[in-house]
């Protein structure tokens, strides 16, 4: 007889509330655990630099740096087992994170908890547009540069790799010394101002409010630091809406894999899950691991969104109906190529006498 212990979509928040000594069990987390209050990473480099370590320490996380999309050709990530690496794609994860018997009349009886909704950090949770423009704006005072206005030089700086802007676009470093020197003062400006924030995007909390009594597990995933991902949470109070949460520590190299590893987390399928993205690159790693995408316009316009499946202006405009219709056409010939349907010849014209002669 198959058995299975399925979870309800409804399980505890995986996010640390309050301090604790010990842990009940070796291999579950600390429901308890606390992590420290954020630290001044100015002062972490100042101490650093006068202790004789690193120049310029890494900060956590990466940022303003260009991602591979991912999950081509059946790319994916090692995940290390008792027995040695297991390689996870997602063709692995679509066969084996198959619903059980149990699962199967859960969800047969309440469908929505069959997907899964994995957001991303940047611009979907919070406007981290504006965090990266007043980071780049206050290093271009201590420097006493100038950022052009251009729509261009906008969409660099905000899309692009922090070595290109630098070099190719504000043509403000061309050493090496001086390159990696503005780049550790940008990325320390950028978590200066994380640290401050505690606004999510309009209207994703009540979207988050309907999504959890609908019964949807959700997981966020983003390229920040661990930490800092779950301290910005609890400043929006979102941590609770979130079943799992993918950051940099999951050691990631593409940002497919980030959606995979939340898939996972999440324990649904990667053909059950919605993406909600800003970024055309995004929207194309969903459809790479065989998710769907929502497109939230604003940061890009909805012309660069197209390839979304749905492509939305803010949360109120969506249902949980809109979940359920991304999957209603969805089959074994979804975005197979169509024959065309050629019709039948149309019968002849019958005469009349008016016709005849």
């Amino acid at each position: 007889m198959e058995s299975c212990s399925f979870r309800p979509a409804t399980a505890p928040s995986p996010f640390p509330s309050a301090p604790s000594s010990s842990c009940s069990s070796p291999r579950a987390p600390c429901p308890n655990l606390r992590f420290p209050r954020s630290r001044n990473w100015r002062q972490i480099a100042v101490r650093r630099r006068a202790s004789g370590f690193d120049t310029f320490p890494p900060l956590p996380g990466k940022v303003f740096v260009d991602e591979a999309i991912g999950a081509e050709y059946g790319e994916g990530f090692e995940t290390f087992r008792m027995d040695g690496p297991l390689k996870i794609d997602v063709d692995y994860l679509n066969d084996k994170l198959q619903e059980c018997f149990l699962q199967r009349i859960r969800h047969a009886m309440k469908p929505d908890e069959a997907f899964g909704l994995i957001f991303s950090w940047d611009n979907v949770i919070a406007d981290t547009d504006s965090l990266k423009l007043d980071a780049w704006r206050q290093l271009a005072l201590e420097e006493g540069k100038d950022i052009p206005s251009a729509a261009h030089v906008r969409k660099s700086i905000l899309h692009g790799a922090a070595d290109h802007v630098l070099r190719k676009v504000l043509y403000w470093a061309k050493e090496e010394d001086k390159m990696e020197k503005l780049k550790a003062r940008l990325i320390e400006l950028y978590y200066e101002n994380l640290f401050k924030l505690d606004t999510p995007v309009k209207g994703l909390r009540e979207w988050l409010d309907a999504v959890q009594t609908a019964g949807i597990p959700c997981a966020v995933a983003s390229s920040l630091d661990r930490r800092c991902m779950i301290e910005a949470l609890d400043r929006m109070a979102l941590s609770k809406y979130f079943k799992a949460i993918v950051t940099d520590e999951d050691d990631m190299e593409s940002i497919a894999n980030r959606f995979l590893s939340a898939a996972m987390k999440l324990d649904r399928k990667p053909s059950k899950c919605v993406v909600f993205e800003d970024d055309p690159r995004g929207v194309t790693a969903a459809h790479n691991c065989t998710m769907m995408a929502v497109a939230l316009i604003g940061a890009h316009p909805a012309y660069e969104l197209v390839q979304a499946d749905l492509a939305i202006a803010k949360y109120s405009e969506l249902s949980v109906i809109n979940l359920r219709r991304l999957f209603a056409n969805k089959g074994i010939s979804f975005m197979d190529l169509q024959k065309q349907i050629i019709e039948k010849a149309p019968p002849r014209r019958r005469l009349t006498v008016d016709t005849i002669f």
